[in-house]
């Protein structure tokens, strides 16, 4: 992929300011490092990159928590409108672990809540359970209890992150997935690791309405993806597992 250096930098809290969207719309695409390329040199001149202390991309690293029959994977798989998604999230690069709270609201719109975290954990405490059922309540989302949800997939790469005049849009490379439950080696042709490759996810997020980088992309033939980084990542760790909504996406591009 290449590099965003000729951009003007944007400070964390100006991207904050500007484009926390917390609430939004996410429209993801699978592209290959030329086609990232060509993107890049396609943006808006008024495009800034997120530097923080000379840095513009840095390393993330988050657990999926589900529960043993895997609720949210399943709701994923057969694409429910109504679904939650729970997780930590930890900056390798610049400190702070979060744990978070994804829940998809009407019309596709994602919403997330989070709050600090302790990075050691590896389970979710009372206040964990008691921030997560809180959400998933105020959602109006019929979730089981969270004290029954433990860590199953852990993903990590590095992300660049873009605030272009109507989006904030993200790049992520040297995706990677490691399954955590303790039976992950126990089903037919399941995996402990696998990765994404030289292939890079970008994510725009924006409004209901598309951005102009979705219109770009969209110009140059591209269309939304339908990847999650749990699971789609937990669907090519366990083949024995439904994987309908990115079995195109398997086949054609992450096969290799």
């Amino acid at each position: 992929m290449s590099t965003v250096e000729h951009l003007a930098p944007v400070t964390l809290d100006e991207l904050n300011a500007e484009a926390a969207l917390q609430t939004r719309v996410d429209r993801k695409y699978v592209l290959t490092a030329d086609e990232t390329r060509g993107l890049l040199a396609a943006l808006d001149p008024s495009t800034r990159a997120l530097e923080i202390g000379d840095t513009r991309t840095f390393t993330y690293s988050s657990t999926y928590f589900d529960t043993p029959d895997l609720v949210t994977f399943h709701q994923a798989a057969r694409r429910r409108r109504r679904r939650f998604k729970v997780r930590t999230r930890t900056y390798v690069d610049t400190g702070g672990t979060f744990l978070e709270v994804k829940t998809r609201a009407a019309r596709g719109v994602t919403v997330k809540e989070r709050c600090p975290a302790d990075p050691a954990a590896c389970t979710l405490d009372d206040d964990a359970v008691e921030f997560v059922d809180d959400r998933l309540a105020a959602a109006r989302l019929a979730a089981p209890p969270s004290s029954g949800l433990a860590p199953v997939l852990r993903s990590r790469y590095r992300r660049t992150t873009l605030l272009t005049p109507d989006a904030r849009v993200t790049l992520d490379t040297a995706l990677t997935w490691r399954h955590l439950a303790s039976d992950g080696g126990g089903h037919d042709g399941a995996r402990d690791r696998a990765d994404i490759g030289d292939l890079v996810v970008v994510e725009t997020k924006a409004g209901t309405a598309p951005s102009s980088v979705d219109r770009l992309l969209w110009r140059s033939g591209h269309r939304p993806d339908r990847i999650s980084k749990y699971a789609t990542g937990l669907a090519v760790l366990r083949p024995d597992l439904p994987d309908h909504p990115w079995r195109r996406l398997r086949r054609e591009r992450l096969a290799a």
